[in-house]
This record gives C-alpha cells, sequence and structure tokens, in this order.
C-alpha cells in the first residue's frame, strides 16, 4: 500500500501490515463513540485491515503483550530473520501436510526452537522466557490441531469468526485483545474492535463505556455502538491518539480543553483539571 500514514510500530504494522486505504466520509454519528471514531479518522488514518498472516499475527501480538509496539518490533523483526522459511522454502510447503519441516515452517521452526535461543531472540520485548514459553506451546498446538502454518491461516480467513475467537482463547496465552487483533488484522473482520490498555482508559475517560467496565465491557460497548466498518481504523488510531493525547498520567486536557481535538466529546471521567489530579475512571466513580 502506498503513503500509508499509520506508523509501523503499530501493531498492524502500518504499510508493511496489510489492509487497504478506505475512505469513510463521516456522517451524522447515531452515537457518540461514532463521533469519536469519525474524529480520529479525520486526525490520523481511515483503513481497511486484513490480509496478514494469521499465525505470525498471533506471534507478533503475543510480543505486543505488556510492552510498546515500539520495543515489540525488533523483538518480532529477529524471530521472523532467524526463524522465518524464506519465500522458496515456503512456496513449496504443503498446506495439508501433517509433519511441516522446520526450514518450511514457522510454527514447526518455532516449535523445535531451543527456548532459552528463543527467548534471547526476543529479549527487546521484555517478558522473553514466559513470551518463548507461550510462542513454543501455541506453535505446538498450530501444528497440532491444523497441521501447518497455512492451515491455521486459512482456518482464521475461513471459518466463522465467533468460532476463531473461542479456539484462539482456548489457546494458553492469548486473550480477548490478542484474539481480536488476529480476527482484525490477519481475518479482515469487520465489527471487531479490539481493547488494549490505551482503548480501555480512553472510551472510559471520554465517556463512551461505563467508568467501571473491564476490558470485555468496553469491547462491548464499541462494537455496539461503532458501525463495523470503522472498528479497525477506530482501534488502531485510538491507540495512536493514546499515544500523542490520551496519555495515562497526564492527559493533553490539562493543558486545557483547547488542547485536545477530543475535548467537546469527553467527560474527562478521573481527570481534575483545576487540580491536575489523574486516577482510573473506576476510581472516580468509587470516590
Amino acid at each position: 500500500m502506498v503513503d500509508d500514514p499509520e506508523p509501523a510500530e503499530n501493531i498492524s504494522g502500518g504499510a508493511a501490515g496489510g489492509g487497504t486505504t478506505a475512505t469513510f466520509e463521516p456522517a451524522d454519528a447515531e452515537t457518540r463513540a461514532e463521533a469519536v471514531v469519525d474524529r480520529l479518522g479525520e486526525l490520523y488514518w481511515q483503513k481497511a485491515y486484513g490480509g496478514r498472516d494469521a499465525f505470525e499475527c498471533l506471534v507478533r501480538t503475543i510480543l505486543s503483550q505488556n510492552t510498546s509496539d515500539v520495543a515489540s518490533q525488533p523483538a518480532h523483526d529477529a524471530l521472523m530473520e532467524r526463524y522465518a522459511p524464506d519465500d522458496d522454502e515456503a512456496a513449496t510447503s504443503d498446506a495439508d501436510s501433517a509433519e511441516p519441516t522446520p526450514d518450511a515452517d514457522l510454527a514447526a521452526a518455532l516449535a523445535a526452537a531451543d527456548r532459552e535461543e528463543l527467548a534471547e531472540t526476543i529479549r527487546p520485548a521484555g517478558l522473553y522466557n514466559r513470551k518463548s514459553e507461550v510462542i513454543q506451546t501455541v506453535s505446538e498446538r498450530v501444528l497440532d490441531e491444523y497441521g501447518s502454518t497455512a492451515a491455521f491461516d486459512a482456518f482464521v480467513r475461513e471459518e466463522d469468526p465467533s468460532n476463531v475467537r473461542d479456539a484462539l482463547l482456548d489457546f494458553g496465552g492469548v486473550g480477548p485483545k490478542t484474539a481480536d487483533c488476529v480476527l482484525l488484522f490477519a481475518g479482515g473482520r469487520e465489527g471487531v474492535f479490539p481493547v488494549d490498555t490505551h482503548v480501555h482508559r480512553i472510551y472510559r475517560r471520554i465517556g463512551v463505556a461505563p467508568p467501571d467496565a473491564d476490558h470485555e465491557g468496553v469491547r462491548a460497548a464499541l462494537e455496539r455502538d461503532v458501525p463495523p466498518e470503522k472498528c479497525g481504523f477506530g482501534h488502531t488510531a485510538s491507540i495512536q491518539f493514546g499515544r500523542e493525547y490520551c496519555s495515562a498520567r497526564k492527559p493533553a486536557c490539562l493543558d486545557g480543553g483547547e488542547e485536545c481535538p477530543m475535548a467537546d466529546l469527553c467527560d474527562r471521567v478521573g481527570v481534575d483539571a483545576e487540580s491536575g489530579a489523574v486516577v482510573d475512571p473506576a476510581e472516580a466513580v468509587e470516590k
């Protein structure tokens, strides 16, 4: 894709992450959540996702857990350089083979990798011992249940999304955000709005979701109130908004409402501009 404004360090991978540009004209939003996403689309980018290899996306998202995309990107790049098959090997691998060779299949290569070597390779992502264990466990299960990386990719693209999500959540070390990222970036499923720490904070602070909602509660509110075709770029643009404006400890509104492009849509739950105090929205309600 050409001239993709999305940063490569976002979980989608920017221009290298698949998907296509897609322009959505902001209409008269029916919900505040849609109005927020429309403004994010004007502020950042509008993009329809899908097209990434599902297994690589799963590994990439595991690496991103409990760290920033900026930190996890080098780990992903190092892992792919060491363990991914080259183009010739990938082209000759058999998607239906019950015994893929490590040289021709990413899941097989990771399952067969030396654990200490794998952990050292992904060290920049943090929690590398735990993440190497999860990646190997997931790789072994993909091989056992689907036969190969290619067969797993096809399952994610073609199976009913609810079945895919259930299957992913049954993998050890895979939570809702990871499953939803795979559905969005690999499966290209509309109506999927993954909730990471930025999304969880922003939409409770704005007042779109209840202040005490957990991650699944925020996801339910967003997938109910945001049109399906806007959920993908809503997710990635929200992450960028969280980094630039709506940070956990010092949101831009502390410097004055005019400093935040979402000021007229936000309830500022948990933010006291006068005192400069910032708490989790759930704590603000408890008080």
